[in-house]
């Protein structure tokens, strides 16, 4: 009796070991990867070898590659090795990430305009982005964009941009308008930082001049006819992000967080701030269906000048409203829409969408309350159709018609509005 219970007792101890173990990754296997460097994707995971097997690693992982550029979709397998050993199999779809800009467009006199340019989003197959444009709305403008998020480690990277920007642009004072050429010239260096997968900070300095040349329209003696002036800033940006992708479906939440500070030393302008805040909100709606929707809350020092940073625009904020129609020293968006997929195959998606946006500004040197008085509030809504590309990154062509909805008389009663990628 004492034998049977010894032997019972051996093989429940030996039973509780053998099954207790636990579950290690043997190996890591990537498949589907071309372009995007193996070594790279590995160093990025949370799951390594030699580590616990844990599907919520897994899973984060999973998150994490379907926000990279270069990969459309993401998946992974588990197989059994032998005793508590298990591969790992990490499938991918790669989009095709060498992607030429070509926009078109009308400027605010009529002017015809164009920008080219070439960047690509997966540069040496470890996730930087490298290119620059060249545009002319009849001055010429071009950029240089260096992005590497990843550059030291997986938690920091890096980002250098150059820009000279020309364009002709309104400014408003009282009931007047005037029409500048604006020039920008600036260089920028920021510190990018993974906290971990939902938080992000990037900061850093841009040293930029700025000029202001009058062109055409009214004049004041209060507001120069030529600016020069010579300005540092101050960048931090805070990212939430917990979106989840599958292919052009978005489900999830996220917050933008930009706040920046410039110095000038100028008798004109004084160092002013600006601040806003986009929270972005995506719902699944049955099979076809995503529900979309961007809130942006912004304010700036609040002081009376037609240089106000907040613009109202077509492709900004208000789709119909015309192009750089006001501004303002505060500004309060809604953007929302219903986006359907109507056609779709391995290569090509066609979505319908419907839209309503909605916006209120406070004006130069005003009060909060100009939030909420109807004269500021604006309401834009329409149809528009989108064309995606389910194997290039952005690859996304959108048209829209937004027509006023708001009793704002001496604005737009509503126009064609199209460009690529997503509006939001």
């Amino acid at each position: 009796m004492k034998f049977k219970n010894s032997l019972f007792l051996l093989f429940f101890i030996v039973s509780t070991i053998i099954f207790s173990q636990e579950k290690v990754v043997l190996d890591i296997k990537i498949k589907g990867a071309k372009k995007i460097k193996k070594a790279f994707i590995t160093k990025l995971l949370e799951t390594k070898k030699e580590s616990s097997l844990d599907s919520l690693s897994l899973d984060r992982d999973i998150i994490l590659l379907k926000r990279l550029p270069a990969i459309s979709h993401a998946y992974y397998q588990v197989f059994h090795s032998h005793n508590n050993f298990y591969n790992v199999f990490i499938n991918i779809e790669e989009n095709f990430t060498l992607i030429p800009q070509v926009n078109i467009w009308t400027t605010t006199n009529n002017q015809f305009s164009y920008k080219l340019g070439l960047y690509d989003y997966n540069f040496l197959g470890r996730n930087i982005t490298f290119g620059g444009f060249y545009q002319n709305n009849g001055f010429d403008s071009y950029g240089v964009n260096f992005k590497a998020p990843n550059l030291f480690s997986k938690k920091w990277g890096l980002a250098l941009n150059h820009q000279n920007w020309k364009s002709e642009e309104p400014l408003y004072f009282g009931d007047k308008t005037a029409n500048y050429l604006y020039n920008n010239i600036s260089f920028e260096v920021l510190g990018l930082y993974q906290i971990n997968l939902r938080n992000q900070l990037n900061f850093g300095v841009n040293f930029f001049n700025e000029k202001y040349q009058y062109l055409s329209g009214a004049t004041d003696p209060a507001v120069p006819q030529n600016l020069d002036l010579d300005k540092k800033l101050l960048k931090l940006v805070y990212t939430y992000d917990a979106l989840e992708y599958y292919y052009q479906y978005i489900k999830g939440f996220k917050s933008v967080l930009y706040t920046q500070f410039v110095t000038s030393n100028n008798p004109f302008q004084n160092d002013f701030y600006i601040a806003w805040n986009d929270f972005f909100y995506y719902k699944r709606i049955k099979e076809k269906g995503n529900w979309a929707n961007r809130l942006r809350f912004g304010l700036s020092s609040n002081e009376k000048t037609p240089f106000a940073p907040f613009a109202l625009d077509n492709n900004v904020n208000l789709r119909g409203v015309g192009i750089i129609v006001d501004r303002g020293t505060g500004s309060l968006v809604w953007n929302t829409e219903y986006r359907h997929t109507v056609l779709e195959n391995k290569w090509l998606t066609i979505q319908s969408n419907i839209f309503s946006d909605i916006g209120s500004w406070r004006n130069p040197g005003g009060e909060l309350n100009d939030f909420f008085e109807s004269k500021n509030l604006m309401v834009y809504s329409g149809l528009g159709l989108r064309f995606m590309s389910k194997k290039i990154y952005n690859a996304t062509f959108r048209i829209d018609y937004g027509f006023r909805v708001s009793n704002n008389h001496g604005q737009s009663k509503g126009g064609l509005v199209f460009g690529l990628g997503q509006y939001f």
